[in-house]
């Protein structure tokens, strides 16, 4: 046992090259395959508040879609919770071959589900039900890789070796934009509608086989059989996680110090950046994905160079700075986006007040048909783009003012018909690629700081033996709650307050308390040992 043991603690503490490449290559692929699996979603949200959700109001629609890609993200704790658990119980390398398996399966069954106008309030049931099993799967795959690439990389790489894991997100973000607009190129748009759209999901069956294939031929991580082999697993990791106040207090460190802020910054600069471009700056599909396809392409290996900077520097400084930037400059660069992208809405909305004056009385409700005249001008200018001030008019009924227009009740093809007349068009006629491009790029960078020395971060905050289970839940419960529902509250605030930046305060809020939080609470983790 004594030759067993100095056998295990030798291969822990010199990991031949060769074999740390497959350990990160193995890791980062599979996990490429579970977030692609995930985003395909995300990237096909507008199509599905077609596809699954009755007609008759676009905008909620629009947002009960959004609301179930939330959904997955909700699940993703009660998935940390189960699968970290395992990953200290069985071990990393099992537990992230289950998930995989679970999170494959169900993205192939979202290929094969019919459509609400085949089987009616079924469709979005089990659309919610796939959207929830890949929730769960993602909330354990993260854990167990992040904790298996960590453990085999030597001290003073941590950083750099598990970066890499961290630019698996971005690049299956890439991938399903990718693969999606390779289908829109191939196909018309009633077609790709009509079923193409499945394509992207069926062909996960392929990418499933492939990463079990590789994952397959991996060895556990060797500070996990040390520990079996010295008999100090963990027998009750959830207890011992969240029951001990002095473990207790890393996790809550962990969560309000960095990954709430990690995550809005993250996702606001990814998702919602794409979702404004696409539903708000009414940016074509083929145009938006094609700059996120090369800003991201540019941008993805400044992850990789603040993962290898937190292993000299340290991970508190880069991830803070991470998050005041993204604080302080969101909202800039998503106004300078907005101008790159599409120079004529912008130019429309500066020179051309909207203004919709109603009774005291008028209010949006995001999933109800809208039935009062000021709901109806309150969801056209929100699915046209358009900001506008609401006022209240004490006379009743509803006035609407288009630069020197007033119109009185609401009348969609008036409504139209004054917005053309004031120089109005419903999609972008020019745009600033270059501009747009450096803005997603710059958007890159703030998500490489805050999320690239994270996993190393995680691995070293927590002791060896429920480190899958406690570095899990915080993230996920950051990653899950407040990233799943940002483009949905962010795209609520924007219909409540009339204006198409209002969605940025929630991520702009959230990202400079965590830093304040972090810049008091949290420690520098950089030189500990993780054995």
């Amino acid at each position: 046992m004594i030759f067993v043991d100095a056998s295990i603690a030798a291969r822990n503490r010199t990991v031949d090259k060769s074999r740390m490449r497959l350990v990160v290559v193995a890791a980062s692929l599979g996990t490429v395959f579970e977030w692609y699996d995930f985003f395909l979603y995300g990237s096909l949200a507008v199509f599905f508040s077609t596809l699954f959700y009755p007609s008759g109001n676009e905008t909620a629609a629009f947002l009960a879609s959004l609301a179930t890609f939330g959904a997955g993200f909700a699940v993703r704790p009660l998935g940390a919770l189960v699968f970290g658990a395992l990953g200290d119980l069985i071990g990393r390398k099992r537990t992230f071959l289950i998930t995989m398996v679970i999170m494959g399966l169900s993205t192939v069954f979202v290929g094969l589900l019919p459509t609400y106008a085949q089987i009616g309030v079924w469709a979005p049931v089990l659309l919610v039900a796939m959207r929830l099993a890949q929730g769960l799967a993602v909330g354990g795959e993260y854990g167990g890789a992040a904790t298996y690439v960590a453990e085999h990389a030597p001290p003073g790489q941590r950083g750099y070796a598990t970066s890499w894991l961290q630019t698996t997100a971005t690049a299956a973000f890439l991938l399903s934009l990718l693969v999606i607009l390779a289908c829109r190129v191939a196909v018309e748009d009633e077609a790709f509608r009509a079923w193409c759209w499945r394509i992207p999901f069926l062909t996960s069956v392929a990418l499933l086989a492939v990463s079990l294939y590789i994952r397959l031929k991996l060895e556990e991580s060797p500070i996990f059989e040390q520990m079996r082999a010295e008999g100090r697993i963990s027998p009750a990791p959830i207890r011992e996680s969240f029951g001990d106040w002095s473990n207790l207090k890393r996790v809550l460190i962990t969560l309000f110090g960095i990954t709430t802020g990690m995550t809005v910054v993250w996702y606001t600069s990814q998702f919602y950046a794409l979702f404004f471009m696409q539903g708000v700056l009414q940016v074509d599909y083929k145009t938006s994905c094609a700059i996120f396809a090369v800003g991201l392409t540019m941008g993805m290996p400044l992850i990789v160079l603040f993962g290898a900077l937190s292993d000299r520097v340290g991970r508190k400084p880069i991830m803070v700075a991470g998050m005041l930037l993204g604080g302080l400059t969101l909202l800039p660069t998503f106004h300078a986006l907005a101008e790159f992208a599409n120079p004529g809405l912008s130019a429309f909305s500066e020179q051309t007040k909207i203004n919709v004056s109603a009774d005291a009385d008028c209010t949006f409700s995001l999933f109800a048909k809208p039935i009062s005249d000021c709901d109806k001008a309150r969801n056209f200018f929100s699915r046209n783009g358009l900001s506008y001030g609401l006022m209240t008019n004490p006379a009743g009924g509803v006035v609407t003012t288009i630069g020197d227009t007033e119109l009185r009740g609401f009348d969609e093809v008036s409504y139209k018909n004054a917005l053309l007349s004031a120089g109005f068009r419903a999609t972008s006629g020019s745009v600033n690629y270059a501009g747009a491009i450096m803005m997603v790029i710059w958007l890159s960078a703030l998500t490489g700081m805050v999320y690239g020395p994270l996993a190393a971060f995680l691995v070293e905050m927590f002791p060896a033996r429920i480190r899958s289970t406690s570095l899990s839940l915080p993230y996920h419960i950051g990653v899950g709650i407040l990233g799943g529902f940002l483009p949905f509250v962010a795209s609520a605030l924007v219909v409540y307050y009339g204006n198409i930046f209002a969605g940025l305060w929630y991520p702009v809020v959230i990202a400079l308390a965590t830093a304040v939080v972090g810049i008091v609470f949290l420690p520098e983790t950089k030189d500990r040992a993780i054995d």
